[in-house]
């Protein structure tokens, strides 16, 4: 049988072929703007798109490789998508995170790429099989890529993006150091809310399906329980499921979080089993509604949710 990742190679060098037929046919446009004098940015999937629009403002025309409401670990890319990063001007991307990304990106001949991975380096927070009954995370040589949970490291990548869309687009250079000095503005802000908002939590202990959130654990002072690793399609072993259970009895756990992107089925059976409640904590790798939520909208959201579950005094009702 072939895996995921073989399929996923031969779809690439499928895709990469009939992308370059396609160049070919076209001349292979290598003009620095597009036809109506934006840059031509293509991001990997939502954090990225964030970023680049935020930061290109009315100069760029970006390009999300990943649909609203998919998941990025499970993108294949198309031809017209490999094509489509081929012919980018700038491209900003999370290396290791979507492997069909990766090769395209690879084979990109374009100048003007941004690796969030460079700009904020990885922490491993998969799940070590011999841990404890706290859940705790040990760091290793992998890397958890949700970087953009911490605003203080995705400020960071914003950094670098602005760089190189100056880099990429000197005529309006100084626009874009504006716009990433307000974006920066507003994650640092973010950053003070959180720390505001969970000072005085009661637990400092969360339970979630999937383990994305263990750079806003750090930043903030917090243990993430997960039930699942980084990568959200695994399953749980019986003796993680139990290391859970007592993790949420002996901290005081009211709160099983799920994700918007991801069946909830597996969370609702823990709370279920333990009598607990059931929330979203949203691991932002994807927005359902663009026109309804962006990424500070969602993370305040968090925000409120995390308070709900950690006993904040105060603290406003979980919302969905």
């Amino acid at each position: 049988m072939i895996g995921r990742r073989t399929r996923s190679s031969i779809a690439l060098a499928a895709s990469a072929l009939t992308a370059s037929l396609l160049l070919t046919a076209c001349g292979g446009s290598s003009s620095a703007q597009s036809a109506d004098g934006k840059l031509k940015v293509v991001a990997s999937f939502y954090p990225m798109e964030f970023l680049a629009q935020q930061i290109g403002g009315d100069h760029v025309a970006v390009t999300d490789l990943t649909a609203a409401g998919v998941e990025p670990h499970d993108l294949e890319l198309t031809a017209k998508q490999v094509a489509t990063v081929q012919k980018a001007d700038a491209i900003v991307y999370l290396k290791g995170l979507q492997p069909t990304v990766d090769k395209a990106v690879e084979q990109s001949a374009g100048k003007h790429k941004v690796d969030a991975v460079a700009a904020s380096p990885l922490v491993d927070h998969h799940l070590d099989e011999g841990a404890g009954a706290d859940g705790h995370q040990h760091e290793g040589p992998a890397g958890d890529p949700h970087i953009w949970l911490d605003p203080t490291r995705y400020a960071a990548v914003a950094r670098s993006v602005g760089d190189e869309f100056a880099k990429a687009d000197p005529a309006h250079a100084e626009d874009y150091r504006k716009n990433t000095d307000t974006l920066v503005g507003k994650l640092d802000a973010l950053d003070q809310e959180f720390q505001a908002g969970l000072k005085d939590a009661r637990t400092r202990t969360f339970v979630t399906s999937h383990a994305a959130f263990g750079y806003l654990a750090d930043h903030y002072g917090l243990t993430q329980v997960a039930i699942n690793g980084v990568d959200p399609e695994s399953e749980p072993t019986p003796a993680r499921l139990a290391d859970v259970q007592k993790a949420a009895k002996d901290n005081g756990v009211t709160t099983i979080f799920f994700e918007t992107l991801v069946s909830p089925k597996l969370a609702d059976t823990v709370a279920k089993d333990l009598g607990l409640k059931t929330a979203v904590l949203d691991p932002l790798e994807g927005v359902k509604d663009p026109a309804k939520d962006d990424y500070l909208t969602v993370m305040k959201r968090n925000l409120t949710n995390l308070q709900a579950a950690l006993g904040v005094t105060g603290a406003p009702a979980a919302t969905s």
